[in-house]
């Protein structure tokens, strides 16, 4: 692993869990990490209710745009986390691989996607003080 852990966070469209985990590990690792998101198919934008449920929680992702997956990211990065893409991502070996089964929030509104960025927000506690206690 690299001084600073990299982590990368995946799911299909990159437009709300991966989205609010690199937002949340981003937070919460205040420089411990170096975190990314990607999309095997990526969206237009952030999913609203996503932008809006992680701003009750002081942070600010109105500005992101959903990415592409790319190979090299897989490649950079010493954690990768799927979320619901298969086996859309590339597998390298030595690379620390987990798959978080999670709710997708499309179409749900504020109410169901505050349940799913608190049971992320426990994941990524929990992985920050694996890689950076």
């Amino acid at each position: 692993m690299t001084a600073v852990p990299e982590v990368l966070f995946v799911c299909v469209h990159n437009q709300g869990r991966s989205q609010m985990a690199a937002a949340l590990l981003e937070h919460h690792g205040q420089g411990r990490v170096s975190v990314r998101s990607a999309g095997s198919a990526p969206a237009d934008s952030v999913n609203p209710a996503v932008v809006e449920v992680m701003a009750e929680v002081g942070i600010d992702i109105s500005r992101e745009l959903p990415k592409k997956l790319l190979t090299e990211d897989v490649a950079a990065s010493d954690v990768v986390i799927t979320m619901g893409c298969g086996d859309a991502c590339p597998i390298f070996p030595g690379k620390r691989y987990e798959d978080w089964a999670l709710t997708d929030p499309s179409g749900k509104g504020p109410e169901a996607v505050r349940a799913i960025r608190d049971e992320i927000d426990q994941r990524v506690r929990a992985l920050l003080a694996d890689l950076a206690p």
